[in-house]
């Protein structure tokens, strides 16, 4: 009996010292996000662990990289000396309109110089109300930046073979859009409009578009989903956004 009492106590203690252990990591780990206001929609403050970013409004990621001394958001800290002063265990970077696959390309790898431990994701972000259907049905990738598979998966596909040792995978945030717009057009969604999600032109209702995004970018980020801020959310809307990002099953791209 002395034995067996011995032995579980052992076990437990093992398991405790397994769990701390993991729990240390996690709080370890950390994370910048470089983007623009569809960065922001994602919530980065409501993200777990150390968290910083660099967020201007409405530009490219070339115009970050060049222009990094005033981002509109405030609290930002800025990538030069963020980069530089600290090795990030993940790195967001939020490609936009303005740029070209190759000046992405570019610029993307100028970043992941600077932070060659980091797990790399590429946020997608998502097209404007009015043109999100024909963004992500274009093939065109030689043209300007649009928010379509075809760009991110060619995007994705320079990269991996510039940087074959690097993981880099995508947020799939403007895939989402498309998931809801399919179930509407099936009738299994809660609205009517995939525009429902959309507070303006462009960004996210503060509830269900961004409780969508912000778990899109945690999912990224190997962190689980999580509702904390978003106690107003209609548990039936809820429920269907939490479909939504079960789709969401690769760790890889």
């Amino acid at each position: 009996m002395q034995f067996k009492q011995t032995l579980t106590f052992s076990f437990a203690l093992l398991l405790g010292a397994l769990c701390c252990d993991t729990n240390a990591k996690e709080r370890a780990r950390s994370y910048y996000l470089i983007g623009n206001s569809l960065t922001w929609d994602t919530v980065p403050s409501r993200l777990d662990g150390d968290v910083q970013w660099h967020v201007d409004c409405g530009v490219s990621l070339p115009h970050i990289h060049k222009n990094p001394q005033k981002p509109c958001v405030k609290t930002s800290t800025l990538w030069p000396k963020a980069l530089k002063g600290k090795q990030y265990s993940y790195l967001s970077m939020q490609p936009h309109y303005g740029s070209t696959l190759a000046e992405d390309v570019d610029v993307i790898s100028k970043f992941m110089g600077m932070q060659p431990k980091a797990i790399v994701v590429i946020h997608t972000g998502w097209a404007r109300q009015a043109s999100r259907a024909e963004e992500h049905a274009s093939k065109d990738i030689k043209a300007k930046l649009v928010h379509s598979p075809a760009y991110f998966n060619a995007l994705l596909a320079e990269l991996k073979k510039t940087h074959p040792k690097r993981e880099i995978r995508l947020s799939h945030a403007q895939g989402l859009l498309q998931r809801v717009a399919e179930d509407i057009a099936a009738g299994k969604a809660p609205f009517k409009d995939v525009n429902e999600l959309y507070r303006d032109k462009v960004h996210m209702k503060l509830d269900t578009g961004r409780y969508l995004m912000h778990n899109a970018m945690r999912h990224a980020l190997d962190q689980p989903y999580s509702s904390k801020g978003y106690q107003k959310l209609d548990p039936k809307m809820k429920k269907y956004l939490d479909g939504v990002l079960a789709t969401l099953k690769r760790k890889k791209d």
